[in-house]
């Protein structure tokens, strides 16, 4: 009877250990891949052309009107030109900040460069062996010595003099 009051004991604790919020495949530090926010794109709506008669030439392997364009959207969302974007150039007017934001350099595959990184990184950091066993989640401490205390930064550039319009007023 002890024994199957202890088996049910512990199953209960274990079955708590399985409860998280969310989905954990996104916080799952040993995963293989990282999970991809710009994975799934919602299309643009279909237009109906002008005039039908003038239809431009299909292109094979061409981009269509609905697909979707995250680059030209950033583009747009950070108040530059989505034509400049696709012809490649830099606006005159956007001269002077892109040289600014390459000034420390630029590498091309960072986005690569960081994959590689952060799966090292994770590799080093997948958990004790029970909580691999088990699947807890350790995305938290994992990541900790890479986490920005925003209320210490906050403090920190009000310090400096700084203005911090959209932040919180300070509490006294």
């Amino acid at each position: 009877m002890r024994a199957i009051i202890l088996t049910c004991l512990a199953a209960a604790m274990l079955a708590g250990c399985a409860a998280s919020d969310g989905d954990p495949r996104l916080m799952n530090v040993g995963a293989q891949r990282s999970p991809d926010e710009f994975a799934i794109l919602p299309t643009e709506p279909l237009q109906a052309p002008p005039d039908f008669s003038t239809l431009p030439t299909p292109t094979p392997g061409g981009r269509n009107l609905v697909d979707p364009d995250p680059r030209a959207d950033a583009v747009a969302a950070l108040g530059g030109r989505v034509s400049a974007e696709r012809t490649g150039g830099i606006p005159q007017a956007d001269a002077a900040l892109v040289r600014h934001a390459a000034r420390g350099g630029m590498q091309e595959d960072i986005r690569e460069t960081l994959a590689a990184e952060d799966r090292e990184h994770r590799r080093r950091n997948q958990g004790r062996l029970l909580e691999r066993a088990f699947g807890v989640n350790v995305y938290h401490r994992a990541y900790r010595g890479q986490a920005l205390d925003r209320h210490a930064e906050l403090e920190r550039w009000r310090r400096a003099g700084a203005r911090t319009p959209a932040a919180p007023p300070p509490q006294n």
